[in-house]
């Protein structure tokens, strides 16, 4: 996972009704239910099906730190993808999303004018447009670097260009060294 996958994934998990189960014997039983079976919960933490059915019945309370830190991912992972989906299409539809973020910008401008980059702290709010492309590359496997070019496409019409009143010469933003990105939808 790239650092835009993390952030979308963050900003999905502030958007739950209810808090997903907290005791080792719930999530075990939750991930039963959502993978089948314990052999494929096994699988997917790493750890053998015995493993898992002690951790079911309670027979082993306390995994490792790892084990631990797995399970509650995969278990927020899979939890309440109706409410995912449906901030999803919001975002995309008509509200947006709002990405804050500390980084590198780097452009390509005309002769004359300077095209470092340099590190900006922005928070900018993109239309719907964006968030459905954000969000289509996303469903359809897209790498972190096609992730930030839509992110740097919508930066450069919104914030750089401010919607077409200025700096119409540039013509290519990058975005580089993320020391941190945060979504909003």
């Amino acid at each position: 996972m790239g650092e835009i996958d993390d952030a979308i994934e963050r900003a999905d998990r502030e958007t739950f009704t209810r808090q997903p189960p907290k005791t080792l014997k719930a999530q075990i039983g939750y991930l039963i239910r959502q993978l089948g079976s314990a052999k494929a919960v096994a699988r997917e933490l790493g750890v053998t099906a015995d493993s898992v059915n002690r951790y079911r019945r309670g027979a082993r309370k306390h995994p490792r730190a790892d084990v631990a830190a797995k399970i509650d991912d995969a278990v927020r992972t899979r939890w309440q993808p109706q409410v995912r989906k449906r901030r999803q299409k919001q975002a995309a539809a008509s509200g947006g999303i709002t990405v804050e973020t500390r980084a590198r910008f780097g452009y390509t401008a005309p002769v004359g004018t300077t095209d470092d980059g340099r590190f900006r702290r922005l928070t900018v709010h993109l239309p719907p447009a964006y968030a459905q492309r954000l969000f289509d590359a996303r469903n359809a496997g897209a790498g972190d670097q096609q992730m930030r070019g839509i992110i740097a496409e919508g930066f450069k019409e919104i914030y750089f260009q401010d919607g077409g009143g200025r700096a119409m010469g540039l013509s290519d933003v990058e975005i580089n060294d993320i020391d941190y990105l945060d979504l909003d939808y």
